[in-house]
C-alpha cells in the first residue's frame, strides 16, 4: 500500500487543488496539510487530530478516509491494554478445554450408526423407484436440437461485441472514463452520492476511480470494488474486467 502522505498529494495534485484552497474550505491549516502530505506527524496536535484531520482531507479528495485513518493506526499506533483479553476470559476457556466435549463419546457413536442405517434406506428406496428405459420399437428418443444451440452461440456473439458501464456513486466520487481510441466519455468528473452518471457503452473503456464510494454493473452485473487508499482502475472489455495499477489508468485532468 503507498504512503499515507503521498496518497494525499497524489490527490491534490490530480485534483489541480491549491494547498490553500484545501485550508479554505477545510477549516484545516496549510502547515497540517504540509504535515500529513510529508508524513511529519510530531507536527500536529495529536494522534485524536491525526486522525480528525485525515478524515475530512480524505472525504474532500474523493479518497477513503476510513481506509487512511486504518493505516495510520496500523502504522504509528500501538494497541492499548484495554484491548487485551481479561485473564478470567482466558481462565474461563482454559477450564471449558479441559473439561472436553460435552457430548458422551457413546452418543456420538449411536447418531453415527442411525444416520448409516438412514442413508442405506434411502439408498434402497431409490434404486428400487427407478425408472426402466424404454425398449423395443416404440422407444422414442429425443435427438439433439442442433439448430437452436447454433442460433443461441450467435445471439451470445453479438450481444459480447460491445460492453456497457453504469455507476451510482454512494458518495463523493471522482471518476475519469475514456474510450479505447482515447476518447475522453467522462472528462474527469466529481459526482455528489445519488447523482445520476449516464451509462456509457464501447469496445473497450478505460475506467479511473478516487474512491470505492460506488455501485458498479458491467453488463448488468455487479463488481464489487475493494477499498483502497489510491485511485482505482478497471480496463473493461466484453466478457472480461481487470484491474489497472496507478500507472496505467486514465487521466482526464
Amino acid at each position: 500500500m503507498a504512503d499515507i502522505g503521498s496518497t494525499l498529494r497524489e490527490a491534490r495534485m490530480r485534483a489541480r487543488i491549491d494547498i490553500g484552497e484545501v485550508e479554505a474550505r477545510t477549516k484545516i491549516r496549510a502547515k497540517y496539510l504540509r504535515a500529513m502530505e510529508n508524513e511529519e506527524w510530531d507536527l500536529l496536535p495529536g494522534p485524536v487530530y491525526v486522525k480528525s484531520f485525515l478524515r475530512t482531507y480524505g472525504d474532500f479528495l474523493g479518497l477513503d478516509s476510513r481506509l487512511l485513518v486504518d493505516d495510520f493506526k496500523h502504522r504509528y499506533e500501538r494497541p492499548s491494554d484495554n484491548e487485551m483479553r481479561p485473564i478470567a476470559a482466558l481462565g474461563r476457556e482454559r477450564e471449558r478445554a479441559a473439561k472436553g466435549p460435552l457430548i458422551p463419546p457413546w452418543a456420538i457413536i449411536g447418531l453415527v450408526l442411525v444416520a448409516v442405517v438412514v442413508a442405506l434406506a434411502i439408498l434402497g428406496n431409490s434404486t428400487s423407484n427407478k425408472p426402466t428405459a424404454p425398449t423395443g420399437l416404440h422407444a422414442n428418443p429425443v435427438a439433439p436440437n442442433h439448430h437452436r444451440h447454433r442460433h443461441s452461440s450467435r445471439v451470445g456473439s453479438a450481444s459480447s461485441e460491445t460492453v456497457k458501464l453504469q455507476l451510482i456513486p454512494t458518495g463523493s466520487l471522482y471518476v475519469c472514463l475514456v474510450d479505447g481510441r482515447g476518447r475522453k466519455l467522462i472528462p474527469g468528473t466529481t459526482f455528489a452520492a445519488g447523482q445520476s452518471i449516464p451509462a456509457q457503452t464501447g469496445s473497450k473503456l478505460l475506467l479511473t476511480l478516487g474512491n470505492a464510494s460506488v455501485q458498479m454493473k458491467v453488463n448488468g452485473a455487479a463488481v464489487r470494488i475493494a477499498p483502497s487508499a489510491t485511485s482505482i482502475g478497471y480496463l473493461l472489455k466484453p466478457g472480461a474486467t481487470t484491474t489497472l495499477p496507478v500507472a496505467k489508468q486514465p487521466r482526464c485532468a
